[in-house]
């Protein structure tokens, strides 16, 4: 059975009250819709309130999905529209396009540049073959990569944290969040380009 075929089983299978298929797609959504949800709310206990409002409206509009979309694009978009709802409320959401896609400030130093635009003796990224894995893997450096995310402007973390966090690919990151490709492209790599830099200053220290 090909991937569509199995979506299109799956979906009917829900339609048709299968409390068996239910209780396995929720096992294997839950834990990733709970991380999406606290990109907005930050706490645990109401991004499970989140998750569990998004199933209860899945299973309401179960019978209006048309399958435009696949059903997992389809629940985190329910998924992000409830935590931006609820984010809102308590003022914490900062709408799409208020954010930093325009952001112009430059990826990487212009002091590690030299006058011809090369790159500075000494100033060449250092690849991170030679770190220890022990070193890379540390709860510290664990730690400044979890706040280098953090730091990030809003837009720019809800794109990475969905690429690169929850594996989540393109397509479904530019209709989860109604984003343009080059949107999506432009924050991810402003994403990225930032906590790459964090870590090479953390790991030249």
């Amino acid at each position: 059975m090909d991937q569509d075929q199995s979506h299109d089983a799956i979906v009917a299978r829900l339609r048709a009250g299968d409390e068996q298929t239910f209780t396995d797609i929720v096992d294997q959504y839950s834990p990733s819709m709970i991380r999406i949800a606290m990109i907005y709310v930050r706490d645990r206990a109401i991004a499970e309130e989140v998750v569990q409002d998004t199933w209860i409206a899945a299973l309401r509009g179960l019978a209006r999905f048309e399958g435009r979309s696949s059903l997992k694009t389809w629940l985190y978009t329910i998924l992000t529209n409830r935590a931006k709802t609820r984010a809102t409320r308590e003022d914490r959401y900062v709408p799409l396009e208020q954010g930093d896609d325009s952001d112009d400030a430059p990826l990487v130093d212009l002091e590690r540049f030299d006058s011809d635009h090369y790159w500075a003796d000494g100033r060449l990224p250092q690849p991170w073959e030679d770190v220890p894995e022990t070193r890379l893997m540390s709860r510290e450096t664990l730690g400044l990569i979890a706040a280098a995310l953090e730091s990030l402007p809003p837009n720019q973390r809800e794109v990475i944290r969905m690429r690169d966090v929850e594996g989540f690919s393109s397509d479904e990151v530019c209709n989860i969040l109604g984003l343009s490709e080059t949107n999506q492209r432009v924050l991810l790599h402003r994403a990225r380009s930032k906590v790459r830099q964090a870590l090479e200053d953390y790991l030249k220290s």
